[in-house]
């Protein structure tokens, strides 16, 4: 299935413009200059070029703008920045100039906020005629015509409402990403003052529907459908269907209009997909921000589940008991599961890992059917240890850490020290290894990266426990903007014990390799932190 995209884009077909502000709009982009243009100019791409016919040239009867709200969904990298910057000079300083008129480039935080004003001032500079009417004031992110008044404003959704209260155009950066509804929610409200307003949203696809930008993008879709269902609104969608062949590259050129130009790069394009192969979470990104598919969960898978399951031979516990082994503990609340992960490492670079895990044995079949998995065949099978009554019993999960002890040759013992004091302060008594891993970004994230290398690389063996897969099939990654990995659940019922315990379990055997601090004479009392 092709990507979606507006036919009258590229078709050549005939752009109403019977005032001429269409031609005008694109006179005025063609006069501007950017300093980073290899031909001096403002490189108005063709594509671009027709959706600012569209927006400017069609009429109502009485002779205003038909468009006054327009919802642009197209992929990173199709220059979204430049064209909204250009937009708002255009409202500030061309022939949309209202005098008074507040223009307002709102953006999801201040970081990109102020990437929309430099570049706005970038091209207030680089343009001669512009600069001797502009007054730049940088530090308020603003510039004004210097006779009408007029102002042009950069703010970010958390920012200040006072400077949004009756613009005559708003420019929408990225609305899916938007933490809140009040800015939106004031500069929509506020447009209402004035006559002739115009709202450009310009937005790459989001993910879920718990977010500002999902009910717009619905409507959009209606319009697109059915456009005499609101001639005021006009959906410009270059996005591909879910199902798509994310690496078929006829379909990125299609909905990347362009990329034929250089913009997105090709090659980088490429590198992306190779390395998304085997990495849902980089193929959701992908498939999110490259090929503008609007993802139905809020968050991305962490592995491919097939290439996991290569991992799946078995483990052979008696050879590794002469092996140095690391053991982490994911304590769960009381009623829920707990998972207590051992990991050997190899000369490979490889890991092996063993999991047990801990239930209340009381109501096994209700628990089942809350969490949709058989805890009883499970138990059964002894992949799960039911614990009596319907709390799990911390002191079982304690003697069979001791057990552990008795038989490997364990360095460590890792806690997520969250509900977990009940057994990590008798095992410190008694002298076991016990060290603190707190789950936050410092220490989980590169140990989720460490994690997903071994997984990647098949050189993570789990003996295939169907307990151990159901926690990491349950795992939706986040990312922070240094490319950080956090885990979540996918959903409230889900359990990933198994697998966070698995990120510890492998950085600790990962950076075990030089030695514990507890095989030194300057062994530290009590437990250690890390």
């Amino acid at each position: 299935m092709m990507a979606l995209q507006p036919a009258w884009v590229s078709d050549g077909s005939p752009i109403p413009d019977p005032h001429g502000r269409g031609e005008r709009a694109v006179e005025f982009l063609r006069a501007l200059r950017h300093p980073k243009s290899e031909s001096g100019g403002f490189d108005l791409p063709d594509f671009w070029e027709r959706i600012v016919r569209r927006i400017y040239g069609p009429a109502t009867a009485t002779g205003t703008r038909q468009v006054k709200t327009v919802f642009v969904m197209i992929p990173r990298g199709a220059r979204k920045t430049t064209i909204g910057a250009g937009l708002g000079l255009l409202h500030t300083f061309g022939y949309e100039r209202v005098p008074g008129g507040r223009i307002i480039a709102a953006a999801a935080a201040e970081e990109q906020a102020t990437e929309a004003a430099d570049e706005a001032r970038a091209i207030v500079a680089a343009t001669p005629w512009l600069d001797k009417v502009a007054r730049v004031t940088e530090s308020e992110n603003k510039i004004e015509h210097r006779k009408s008044g007029t102002v042009f404003r950069t703010i970010s959704s958390d920012g200040d409402l006072k400077h949004g209260k009756t613009p005559s155009l708003v420019l929408a950066d990225e609305l899916h990403v938007w933490r809140n509804r009040k800015l939106w929610t004031a500069l929509r409200t506020g447009m209402v003052k004035a006559s002739n307003t115009l709202t450009v949203i310009i937005t790459t696809a989001g993910r879920g529907k718990e977010n500002l930008a999902y009910g717009l993008y619905e409507y959009a879709l209606k319009v697109a459908a059915q456009p005499d269902l609101d001639p005021g609104f006009l959906p410009v969608l270059f996005q591909s269907p879910a199902d798509c062949d994310w690496q078929d590259e006829e379909l990125w050129h299609a909905v990347n209009p362009g990329l034929a130009q250089g913009f997105p790069d090709l090659e980088g394009m490429r590198q992306l997909a190779r390395e998304a192969r085997e990495r849902p979470a980089d193929r959701e990104d992908f498939r999110q921000y490259n090929l503008n598919v609007w993802l139905d969960h809020s968050a991305a898978p962490f592995v491919d589940m097939g290439v996991y399951d290569e991992g799946g031979t078995s483990v052979d516990l008696e050879a590794l008991e002469g092996e140095p082994c690391w053991i982490a503990v994911d304590m769960g609340l009381t009623t829920d599961l707990t998972a207590v992960i051992a990991c050997w490492g190899d000369d490979e670079a490889g890991f092996d890992v063993a999991a047990w895990f801990f239930v209340p044995g009381d109501n096994l079949r209700a628990r089942a059917d809350r969490d949709k998995v058989p805890y009883p065949r499970w138990a059964e099978e002894g992949f799960i240890i039911p614990t009596p009554g319907n709390v799990t019993d911390y002191r079982a999960v304690e003697q069979h850490i001791r057990d552990l002890c008795g038989r490997f040759d364990v360095r460590e013992i890792a806690f997520d020290p969250a509900y977990a004091q009940a057994v990590m302060a008798p095992l410190g008594e008694d002298g076991f290894p016990v060290v603190t891993m707190r789950q936050g970004w410092v220490t989980m994230a590169p140990a989720i990266k460490e994690l997903e290398r071994a997984i990647v690389g098949r050189r993570f063996r789990h003996g295939g426990n169907p307990v151990l897969r159901w926690n990491f099939e349950n795992i939706a990654v986040e990312r922070d903007k240094a490319g950080n990995i956090s885990f979540h659940k996918g959903k409230s019922r889900d359990r990933i014990d198994g697998a966070v315990a698995s990120a510890m379990a492998v950085n600790r055997a990962s950076a075990g390799a030089g030695g514990s601090v507890y095989e030194s004479e300057d062994r530290p009392d009590g437990l250690v932190f890390i």
